[in-house]
């Protein structure tokens, strides 16, 4: 059983400082937001401390994700090809991003070439949960409220963000509706989405395969839990007259709470890692336009030399060496039907092709046998 000792010694300690300055300026922000918290809501403040929580552990993750190799290659790559502007044109640079945004993260076209009840499932949780953040966020930091404006000749809304008045709202209308139910309708998408997703997981049997409980079935109960707890709310005020408020109020805060604090460490987290797949968008369409890697072998281009000299930069630090530093390696130009070894040493693996890989090691072999094979 791990000690104490050793548990803190297993932490990411850059990363723990980068959340730690994280949270401390989210902390600041709400102070700064809600007027030295005279907009702050006290009720909240279970909310706010798991905000804080999840925001460091999101940030702590990410941190140690950036730390990885291959990754903080990729996002140094992508940032700099994103910002050279000898690699091509701004309107060139702007339409990719745009194309980018719309396919990986608005529209997400990668979910639905895997099928449209999926992507329908995906699409009501991801923007379902979006709207349920943009709304709950802001007022649970305080730093949006709304105040009594006029009464005559129509009431309305005074909507106050950071302190400064930014919009007036009439009391009815769709427009105020749809404010006011905003997290009704999160809470709705949200359920929808569930459902969908949780009958592909009961009985589509390649997913029944490779389900696990932690990974696939509890942030869908999270989710539920939130939303039906949510919903419960709005329909005891609007159609009960309070009834059990104060115990569904609770229960609906011990949920979100829950949720918050697993966000960063489970499954979930892929939505803040989703934005960075936009540097692979740029560094793809680099690589296309750039020189190609060809294979020394089959004298035939088989990806990009961008990826190809990245790979030989960030496979020693993951301690793997395929290079080859014996002369007596077998050549790229050895005949299968020689015996004897060409001097030209072999180049690194990872610059031939898999269809190289595969003469080079028939070469070898047949080198070995002496085109001799029972």
């Amino acid at each position: 059983m791990k000690t104490m000792w050793n548990l803190l010694h297993e932490l990411h300690w850059p990363s723990v400082f980068w959340g730690a300055v994280a949270s401390g300026i989210l902390a600041i922000l709400i102070i700064v937001g809600s007027r030295s918290l005279a907009d702050f809501d006290a009720a909240l403040v279970g909310y706010t401390f798991a905000c804080i929580f999840c925001l460091f552990g999101t940030v702590y993750r990410y941190s140690v994700w950036l730390s990885k190799p291959p990754t903080r290659r990729y996002w140094k790559r992508g940032w700099q090809l994103l910002f050279t502007p000898s690699t091509w044109r701004l309107g060139a640079r702007i339409n990719l991003l745009i194309q980018g945004i719309w396919s990986r993260l608005l529209f997400q076209t990668f979910v639905l070439r895997r099928g449209k009840r999926r992507w329908l499932g995906h699409m009501l949780l991801a923007w379902g949960c979006f709207l349920g953040f943009a709304v709950t966020f802001p007022l649970v930091f305080g730093w949006i409220h709304f105040q009594q404006g006029a009464i005559l000749p129509a009431q309305t809304y005074r909507i106050i963000f950071f302190g400064f008045h930014v919009a007036t709202i009439p009391l009815t209308g769709l427009l105020s509706w749809s404010i006011f139910h905003a997290l009704v309708i999160s809470s709705v998408m949200v359920l929808a989405g569930v459902m969908i997703v949780m009958v592909r997981r009961m009985f589509d049997f390649g997913a029944v395969a490779v389900e696990r409980f932690s990974r696939d079935f509890l942030p869908l109960l999270l989710l539920f839990a939130v939303a039906a707890s949510g919903m419960l709310l709005w329909i005891s005020y609007e159609w009960f007259g309070g009834q059990f408020y104060n115990a569904l109020a609770t229960f609906h805060a011990i949920t979100v709470i829950a949720f918050l604090v697993y966000l960063p460490f489970g499954k979930l987290f892929h939505i803040f890692q989703r934005p960075a797949s936009l540097g692979v968008v740029f560094y793809r369409a680099v690589g296309e336009m750039g020189h190609p890697a060809v294979c020394p072998v089959t004298g035939k281009p088989f990806g990009s030399e961008l990826q190809t000299n990245d790979l030989k930069h960030v496979l020693p630090q993951l301690g793997f060496d395929y290079s080859a530093p014996d002369p007596n390696v077998v050549a790229t130009s050895t005949d299968a039907r020689s015996d004897a070894p060409a001097s030209k040493p072999l180049p690194a693996w990872n610059e031939i092709s898999p269809e190289g890989r595969r003469m080079v090691i028939g070469r070898v072999h047949n080198a070995i046998r002496r085109g001799k094979f029972d």
